[in-house]
């Protein structure tokens, strides 16, 4: 059963730090998780949740960019498009994720039309999106933008066991010259639809990513036309949608050598490599894991400014995004071939944790809150 809101339980706040929030370890159908984010932003523009129920397990992570409005959106409505559609056509498949996606981005739409005379610069506001979802063995990945899923899986080298990364998802990022020439292609008559500015390459010198939910004032002319969005930020000349809603969709039968999985926003990705996350996942224990990969991505953050991390983590939001982005980091355990003992609870088990919408405005009333809404 799939769930209309979800709620933040049993999380906390992490160590010293007043802007991370992580829940160590809970239980889903084939294994843990561990969730954690850090704020770095004046509002928290990463969304995340997990959902778990005997069938199926989902995780959300939604990085916004120009505001926290599309990532807050897309938190609230993604999953119950998923679990509609996979209702009415029996069961979960890369075209359910893919109408998914796209009712989402639809009901975003609406909401910047109703909304632009009054906020014109919900047109400018976007998200990242990146999905996973597992059930019957089968993973699904499904990604608009530069957030990243990872797969640790057991290689066996020297009669020894070890971790192998491998990427599951697509960087819909221009930095990346086959993203780059993908654009380009889309836009022949348009010379300057990429552009190298600021020390990196963005579609109309703007935006890094080249897909999102949002960002309605590149993908539909009405918008980026309108006199009151026009008064709010620069008219924007383009022939046809720079970016696109359109999910990259990965499908995989889960095999006995993978081993977990990280779903994390490219706040991670900045600082540290596929490889150096699997081998930290690898060589620690669950729980916690995944604060354990946030703060090794402050760290790399703090050794890039000669700093320590116990120097950044007492600057203030918003200021500390000079420093690195918000970071969400989720981390999904897949294990193989247990007795039916194992784990009998987490069959058992429906629930969602949200992280929370802002990490610094997060009450202790707030963190123990359980209120779960099943959809009609």
């Amino acid at each position: 059963m799939m769930l209309r809101s979800c709620y933040r339980c049993l999380g906390r706040r992490g160590g010293g730090d007043g802007l991370m929030w992580h829940t160590d370890l809970k239980p889903h159908a084939s294994g843990d998780y561990s969730i954690a984010v850090v704020q770095a932003n004046s509002s928290l523009e990463d969304q995340s949740q997990v959902f778990t129920s005997p069938y199926a397990t989902y995780v959300g992570v939604y990085d916004g960019h120009g505001g926290p409005e599309a990532s807050r959106f897309v938190n609230r409505h993604l999953f119950p498009y998923l679990h509609k559609f996979a209702t009415e056509q029996g069961g979960l498949s890369a075209d359910v994720i893919k109408k998914a996606f796209h009712a989402t981005e639809e009901e975003f739409c609406l909401l910047v039309k109703r909304a632009l005379p009054l906020q014109p610069q919900i047109a400018s506001v976007g998200s990242c999106c990146l999905v996973g979802a597992i059930s019957n063995d089968v993973l699904y990945v499904a990604n608009l933008g530069d957030s990243r899923a990872v797969l640790g899986r057991k290689v066996f080298e020297d009669s020894k066991s070890k971790v192998a990364a491998e990427r599951l998802s697509t960087d819909h990022n221009v930095g990346d010259e086959d993203v780059r020439r993908e654009v380009e292609a889309l836009h022949p008559d348009d010379s300057h639809i990429v552009v190298y500015t600021r020390g990196v390459w963005r579609i109309k010198g703007i935006i890094q990513v080249s897909r999102s939910i949002g960002d309605v004032y590149l993908k539909k002319p009405e918008f980026y036309r309108d006199p009151v969005f026009q008064q709010f930020g620069n008219p924007i000349p383009l022939k046809r949608p720079a970016m696109t809603a359109e999910p990259s969709i990965l499908t995989r039968q889960l095999r006995p050598q993978d081993l977990f999985l990280i779903f994390a926003s490219d706040g991670l990705w900045e600082q540290l490599s596929d490889e150096t996350a699997v081998e930290i996942v690898f060589k620690n224990p669950r729980a916690g894991i995944a604060k354990r990969l946030v703060r090794a991505a402050l760290n790399e953050a703090a050794k890039k400014r000669e700093m320590r991390y116990n120097d950044i983590k007492k600057i203030e939001k918003g200021i500390r995004r000079h420093f690195h982005d918000d970071i969400t980091v989720v981390v999904i355990f897949l294990d193989h071939n247990k007795g039916p003992s194992h784990g009998r609870h987490k069959h058992n088990a429906i629930g969602c944790i949200n992280a929370p919408t802002d990490i610094y405005s997060l009450s202790a009333d707030d963190e123990e809150e359980v209120m779960l809404h099943p959809v009609p």
